[in-house]
Formats: structure tokens, sequence, C-alpha cells
């Protein structure tokens, strides 16, 4: 496999040829915010909008999760414009999802609370209008529970259900405000196709899914 070289935040790095730039800085222990990125995927989802980066010769901001690496590339993740664009959509996330940390199993590994960490936004930012979508919680199945109140549509458990274990026991229904992860027909995740493996709750980067 070819490398490039490339130079995030002033440090000359090596990364696949191919690769994305969220990989590349992640793989050299330069941590870039993100919720839908999944390596094994062909193509990001980039629904989170999270992973700014600012590029050399690039007008604006790009995400990282879509940007292929180039030999001689010069990434900033730090810059003003990027953390800016992050944090909105952070603040975003949080003004519809229930944050109680302190009864959350996810707690201490959600990774909410380390974009938050990253970026210095509270997790009970005010700068949004709060807007809960208060729907209920399904602990149909025996194995895990999920907590729609939670869960910040990054597709994670979609792709992994669908792509890499051929089930496809979860997608997405409706559009904007009213999206939610849901199974054919609507069912309790308990009734639907689901085998239990578990690995939606693994690749779950919050609350949302949670093993019982």
């Amino acid at each position: 496999m070819k490398t490039v070289s490339l130079t995030i935040n002033g440090k000359e790095v090596k990364a696949r040829q191919g690769d994305k730039v969220l990989w590349a800085a992640l793989d050299n222990g330069i941590y870039i915010p993100n919720l839908c990125a999944l390596r094994d995927a062909s193509e990001s989802a980039a629904s989170c909008r999270l992973c700014w980066v600012e590029i050399k010769g690039k007008s604006k901001p790009v995400t990282a999760c879509t940007e292929t690496v180039k030999e001689g590339m010069v990434v900033n993740t730090g810059g003003e414009g990027a953390l800016r664009l992050a944090r909105t959509a952070l603040e975003l996330f949080l003004a519809s999802n229930v944050v109680d940390c302190a009864h959350c199993p996810a707690s201490g590994s959600c990774e909410l609370q380390k974009i938050a960490g990253y970026l210095g936004v509270k997790l009970k930012t005010k700068h949004f209008r709060k807007i809960l979508r208060n729907l209920p919680l399904d602990a149909s199945s025996p194995l895990f529970s999920y907590d729609p109140n939670k869960c910040v549509l990054c597709g994670r458990c979609i792709w992994v259900c669908r792509q890499r274990l051929g089930i496809g026991a979860l997608g997405f229904a409706h559009r904007g405000f009213n999206r939610r992860l849901t199974t054919f027909g609507d069912e309790p995740i308990g009734e639907a196709r689901c085998e239990g493996c578990g690995d939606c709750v693994t690749v779950c980067p919050t609350g949302a899914l949670c093993f019982k």
C-alpha cells in the first residue's frame, strides 16, 4: 500500500493513499471530533458535521471524513472557522438530546462528553432552545435497550446491521426533526429481525443503545 506525507497541525505524518483526513489524524494521535464515521464504510455519511478542518488552499473548512489525503497537504484542525462550525453542530445535538450523565450507563465513554470537553462546550448549553422528542424507551430486546431521546442519528448501528452483518433490522424513518431510528413496520426491536448480536450497541457513540 502506497503512502503519502502530509502535515497536520504542524506535524508531518504518513497516511495510506486513499485514506481520509480523519483517519490520518486519528491514526497519528490527533483528535478530530466525530460521531458518524466508520472506518469500514466505503463512503462516509458525513451527517454529524463535527469533523471540520481547514486545509491550505481551500477557501472554506471541509469535513475530514470526506476529504482524501494528498501528498504535501497541510491540515489545521484548530482553525477558528472549523471550530466554530463544530461547536454549533454539537450545540444543536445537545439541544435535542437528553443530557443526564449522572444516570446514563454510557457516562465516561460517551462521545458527546469527549467532544464537549475538546470543544469547550457545556453539555447543558443554553445557546439554542431545548426541544426534546420525548419518545418511549424500547426495552423489548433481552440483550439491550434503546433510548431514542439519546440517539444522535449517526447511522452507525444501521450500517453495521445492514452492511457488515447483512441483517437489515434497523433503518431510519421520517425526515427533519421527526427523523428516528426504527425497524421495518415500526416493530419493537425485540420483535423485529434483530439477531441479538449486540454489534449495534458496540458502535453506538452515546447512551442510546446500551447493554442491559
